[in-house]
């Protein structure tokens, strides 16, 4: 074999080598990669990938090799992804096209904004919310984030302490010396949680004040309204891994906080009108639909009978991939189901969703989990302590190995 003249294989630098055309067969000459033949004899994908960003393909701001390796073999002779691929992240603050722009730098190859799923790209959904006007907290670009989800009238947590400074008591030097309070602000009437804010007991105090008062903060306190104003949520984690040797503090662990606070001071569960980003099903349902869509501008026609999610978290990305394979196994047992707001969902022709738990992030090989030690359960409260769901399908050491496990897996190595 030659190799193709003036042509290196991707970003990561392998070469492309031509198999020639074999004249009894008139088969067409194809490109081979490492093993893995490209071209145009290659069938229609049945199958999608979902990949967890942070420990799988990303530490921080710096791309795991492992990645580089994978996505040289996902791309074809063209730059073309060989597969539909979504990127499914519990991150959400920060813009989806420059999710999108920043993946596409560190991975070497094009990544479209309509790959890339946020925590909160699902509450796209919630119609009903959207002409509501709603607190917005997290960090980031809140509100071209909030505007871009369909949320047209939203009200910061900065411009609602700017309203009534003094809610916001805790920072000495952030008091007011003098307050004049409003009386011509309009009612808040929901709260969207986005991801971790910066000041956080800045956000817990105000986002109470909304709660109790009925999304009337300058009111006093009577009696507290339950049902409370509905709540959209996203990003469960409890933690994640980004270049420090242990893992952070995830926006999980402010809603820990948040759902103490209001139980303590009220008696009751804070209650959530949606929870979403990984494992909750809809997110998952979502990136199904998001998969569907791109294979079929590709022009592939062979439908989508199975999804692998690549992921780091055993709470967050296995659980939350077996859970759908659950959600889809009694799909197809007749179990019907509709989409958000009651509304019916398109019939899946998707069969199955495989877990596979990588090494790089949360999950190490070395983890006491690993021997068979029980771990306390980092999963959201709204989510019930499953073993089973916890246990991936596939174990492997990086995304590099993922990606061969599927492709041995679907008869494309």
């Amino acid at each position: 074999m030659a190799a193709l003249s003036g042509l290196a294989a991707l970003r990561a630098g392998r070469r492309l080598w031509k198999l020639p055309a074999r004249p009894s067969s008139g088969l067409p000459g194809c490109w081979l990669r490492r093993g893995y033949i490209v071209g145009r004899a290659e069938s229609p994908p049945t199958f999608g990938l979902l990949f967890d960003i942070d420990g799988v393909l990303v530490r921080g701001h710096r791309v795991i090799p492992a990645a580089l390796e994978a996505f040289g073999k996902l791309l074809n002779s063209q730059g073309q992804l060989r597969v539909p691929v979504v990127f499914v992240t519990n991150a959400g603050n920060i813009l989806q096209h420059s999710k999108a722009q920043e993946l596409s730098g560190l991975l070497g190859c094009k990544v479209d904004p309509d790959q890339v799923i946020l925590s909160h790209s699902p509450m796209k959904l919630f119609l009903q919310c959207h002409n509501k006007r709603m607190l917005v907290s997290g960090q980031g670009p809140l509100v071209e984030n909030a505007r871009a989800l369909g949320f047209q009238n939203v009200v910061t947590i900065d411009e609602l302490r700017t309203a009534f400074p003094e809610l916001d008591m805790v920072d000495l030097e952030r008091r007011p010396k003098t307050t004049h309070p409003r009386n011509d602000f309009p009612a808040i009437e929901g709260i969207l949680l986005l991801g971790e804010p910066v000041r956080w007991e800045t956000n817990l105090q105000l986002i109470m004040d909304v709660l109790l008062s009925n999304g009337n903060p300058g009111t006093g306190l009577g009696t507290v309204p339950y049902p409370h104003l509905p709540v959209l949520a996203s990003n469960m984690d409890l933690l994640w891994m980004a270049e420090a040797k242990m893992p952070r503090f995830g926006h999980g662990t402010f809603l820990l906080c948040l759902e103490a606070i209001y139980r303590k001071v009220t008696g009751k569960e804070l209650k959530y009108e949606g929870l979403m980003g990984k494992p909750s099903i809809l997110t998952y349902q979502y990136a199904e639909d998001v998969i569907r869509q791109q294979a079929e501008r590709r022009g592939w026609s062979a439908p989508i009978r199975k999804l692998y999610a690549i992921g780091d978290n055993p709470v967050s990305d296995v659980y939350g991939a077996n859970l759908y394979n659950q959600h889809l196994q009694m799909a197809k047992r007749g179990e019907g189901e509709c989409g958000t707001g009651g509304q019916q969902k398109r019939p899946s022709a998707t069969q199955s969703c495989a877990s596979i738990l990588v090494c790089t992030g949360i999950h190490s090989s070395q983890d006491p989990g690993s021997e068979g030690a029980q771990l306390p359960f980092h999963g959201h409260r709204d989510f019930s302590f499953s073993p089973e769901l916890l246990k991936a399908s596939h174990v492997v050491d990086d995304v590099d190995e993922a990606v061969q496990l599927v492709f041995r897996q679907e008869g494309w190595a």
